[in-house]
């Protein structure tokens, strides 16, 4: 696979496109005008239409936004073969009235979702380019497409109807993250989340005194789910992530819910990990019977993974290693979980350094955004080429 990759390095239109690239301003200036236009998840409609309007503007083909806020367009290829799709996540953790507002602090660039993933949509954006205006070579056609619901509670729902739309034309996927640069992640972690919730008589803090409360009997939940025993190998974990309810300081709570996420790279694990989250929550049941208690899942993430071994982790190592990039193999979930979980090759990229991601402060450092894209597109080049196992 180095030596497909070598080759590509090579090609004399290839060693221009490189050269472009290896100037990150106009791929940071995209990202900043991304940025700036909100997309919360579930809401990502107008960050959409620009990247659908910078799409038309390349002369990619078939651009489209579906029913969901996914945007595709499609650069033809020469043959008949699978198609490659890149794939890079329009939405954000940050609600729409969050002050996006970025500064400059010596090398880094600060701005809420600036990295996760304005950086990852402007590279799609950017290689898409590349392609059209160096008229570089192609085997089969590349699909590239932006997709929402990719957050939290978004549950890859814009990923799951992108592969369900390509299934049978695509042969492998590229999943772009704006940061992690140089990190390879091909093995896709499965997640459950839930929402518990609790209802209950409620009433007035003095002349109720006695009545059960929702969020006592919730928080006395939560205590006993952050007693969990999980296993270090297989790596697996959980999380409290919101707990919510009540009226006022003096009411009995007669509601109140929590989110509770949980992870493992072991499905067989997780479903003992969410069977013994039903057995506590049906125990809190019986210890209070006038509080209702109902769990909800409100996410499901599948898990799945190619070797290091195969030709698309291969053909990643060989395009970073390329570029100077020191490789590190990584478990997540990403996009990728969706066509990995369905038997589809598919590994996830980061383009660039960074911090603190999902909060107000969360920064890139643009230095690697040269190397990033550059990698990127001799990976993409020789995944166009690959025959995928």
């Amino acid at each position: 696979m180095k030596t497909v990759v070598q080759q590509w390095y090579a090609h004399p239109a290839v060693r221009a496109a490189l050269a472009d690239l290896a100037d990150y301003r106009p791929t940071l200036a995209t990202a900043i005008e991304i940025q700036q236009v909100p997309a919360p998840t579930f809401a990502e409609r107008p960050r959409s239409v620009l990247v659908s309007q910078r799409m038309q503007a390349l002369g990619l083909h078939d651009v489209e936004i579906d029913e969901l806020g996914n945007v595709y367009g499609r650069r033809p290829g020469i043959v008949e073969r699978p198609a490659l799709l890149i794939s890079a996540h329009l939405d954000t953790v940050f609600p729409a009235d969050t002050d996006l507002s970025i500064r400059y602090e010596g090398e880094r660039v600060y701005g809420p979702g600036i990295g996760d993933n304005s950086v990852g949509v402007a590279g799609l954006l950017r290689l898409a380019e590349i392609y059209q205006r160096c008229d570089l070579p192609m085997q089969g056609d590349i699909w590239f497409v932006a997709n929402v619901g990719e957050e939290g509670l978004g549950d890859l729902r814009g990923m799951r109807a992108v592969v369900e739309r390509l299934r049978t034309r695509i042969g492998g996927v590229i999943v772009i993250e704006g940061c992690d640069f140089g990190s390879l992640h091909h093995q896709a972690i499965g997640v459950r989340r839930f929402r518990i919730e609790a209802r209950g008589p409620g009433g007035h803090s003095w002349g109720n005194f006695g009545t059960p409360s929702a969020i006592h009997v919730l928080v006395r939940l939560a205590a006993r789910l952050t007693e969990l025993q999980v296993p270090v190998s297989p790596r697996t974990t959980f999380n409290i992530g919101m707990i919510s309810g009540g009226t006022s300081v003096n009411t009995i709570a007669h509601y109140a819910s929590m989110l509770l996420d949980l992870r493992s790279v072991s499905s067989a694990v997780l479903s003992d990990l969410v069977s013994e989250v039903y057995r506590l929550v049906e125990e809190a049941t019986l210890d209070q019977p006038e509080v209702h208690l109902q769990i909800i899942k409100v996410g499901d993430r599948p898990s799945g993974a190619i070797p290091r071994e195969h030709p698309l982790v291969q053909a990643a190592v060989a395009a970073y290693q390329m570029v100077g990039a020191q490789i590190s193999f990584q478990q997540s979930s990403t996009d990728a979980n969706i066509p990995l979980s369905l038997g589809i090759p598919a590994i996830c990229v980061g383009l660039t350094d960074g911090g603190n991601a999902h909060r107000t402060d969360e920064y890139i450092l643009p230095t690697n955004l040269g190397r990033g894209m550059q990698a990127l597109l001799l990976l993409s080049l020789a995944a166009n080429t690959l025959d995928m196992p």
